[in-house]
């Protein structure tokens, strides 16, 4: 065994998988039977495409203990669900360790994810309070790279004068320095739950917020968000508490069929290389109700990634249609895959960003498309 992945051990609980199945086991094709999972030896990350890591690290929700039975849970699940993409080696490296404080704890995921991410890997990890988020984000500080960032949420965790860091650790990301986020979209938002001042600030600094009958409106014209992005946090607070009864903020929120969309959408890029779900507390969860949605959410990111990993590089021009349009004085080109339907569009010379077929139409109308808008706004203002 090499020594970095000594190193990455050092930071990890190994799973016991016999608290995990039931009493029959897993049947044949289910993801339990497929999985390389961290028992009594390391596996090989080798050939591995996706690496999950647990982080029952609540203690930023205020005084909870560090509780791994919540990943672990949602592990259950998963891995009663059947595998449609075995050509996508799965591994689960086991739980990160109780730090004796929080910031340990932020550090040993900061450093075992940072070395997957190295390594090429696809990390997702399972929460633990959002507050996990920031190291999470850590990942892309350490590494000195910049990104766009997506958060799934209810609330807008920009609490200033909260104590838990779970409700305020979104100030850390977004204003510490040097700052590597390049820009920040916040997904699924509710009105009567966010202050208008937090919206109005986030629109002075560029940042795109989508409440969450925007996204259930034109749920499509979010792909465009997640094909720009690296890292996504997901708190399961912005479902409806009938599809995770885990979440006890809102009543109301994102359908559980509306999260996987949004997570096949996340996994359809090849260039998001952590996503963090958070929130979830199995003592809360009726039926297992939100660790099975959770584990669903996953398959759904898997899947996504199979479509993603399949798309032609835009150099290919062949593999593309070539469309031009001219608005308020501004030629254009739009390019559609012809294998995949999806669309880029020009915004500065040899530069193209992904967009929706409704920023297509938006620009042969001769409207500017508010997508196109919002970044020449981030470039130029």
């Amino acid at each position: 065994m090499s020594e970095t992945l000594f190193s990455i051990t050092d930071f990890l609980d190994p799973i016991n998988r016999s608290l995990l199945s039931n009493d029959e086991g897993y049947k044949n094709g289910q993801i339990g039977t497929i999985i390389q999972v961290f028992e009594d030896e390391f596996p090989s990350l080798t050939a591995a495409y996706i690496v999950f890591v647990g982080c029952g690290e609540e203690r930023g929700r205020g005084g909870n203990p560090f509780n791994n039975n919540n990943p672990n849970a949602i592990r259950h699940q998963l891995y009663c669900l059947y595998s449609w993409h075995p050509d996508l080696q799965l591994v689960d490296i086991g739980n990160i360790k109780s730090g004796s404080s929080i910031k340990d704890s932020y550090a040993a995921l900061r450093a075992v994810v940072s070395e997957l991410v190295e390594m090429g890997k696809t990390v997702i990890i399972l929460g633990g309070s959002h507050d996990i988020t920031i190291a999470q984000y850590e990942v892309y500080r350490h590494a000195k790279t910049s990104i766009d960032a997506v958060c799934i949420d209810a609330l807008i965790d920009l609490g200033v004068e909260s104590t838990p860091s779970a409700e305020h650790f979104l100030m850390h990301i977004l204003t510490d320095e040097p700052n590597f986020i390049k820009h920040y979209n916040h997904i699924g938002f509710q009105s009567y739950l966010v202050h208008p001042d937090m919206l109005e600030t986030m629109d002075k600094l560029r940042f795109d917020c989508f409440r969450v009958g925007h996204v259930r409106n034109a749920i499509e014209e979010m792909e465009p968000i997640f094909r720009n992005s690296q890292m996504l946090s997901i708190d399961i607070a912005a479902m409806q508490h009938a599809a995770a009864p885990a979440a006890s903020i809102s009543p109301n929120g994102l359908t559980g069929e509306e999260m996987c969309t949004l997570t096949k959408y996340a996994g359809m890029n090849p260039q998001l290389n952590t996503l963090g779900i958070y929130g979830y507390q199995a003592a809360q969860d009726v039926f297992n109700l939100a660790a099975k949605q959770i584990a669903q959410m996953i398959w759904y990111f898997i899947d996504g990634r199979n479509i993603g990993i399949n798309e032609t590089n835009l150099s290919d021009t062949n593999a593309f249609h070539t469309l031009h349009t001219r608005f308020h004085e501004e030629d254009c080109i739009f390019l559609q895959s012809k294998k995949t339907g999806r669309w880029w569009m020009q915004i500065g010379e040899n530069q193209f960003t992904a967009c929706s077929y409704q920023d297509y139409l938006c620009a042969c109308n001769r409207e500017i498309p508010e997508r196109w808008l919002r970044i020449q706004e981030r470039k130029f203002g």
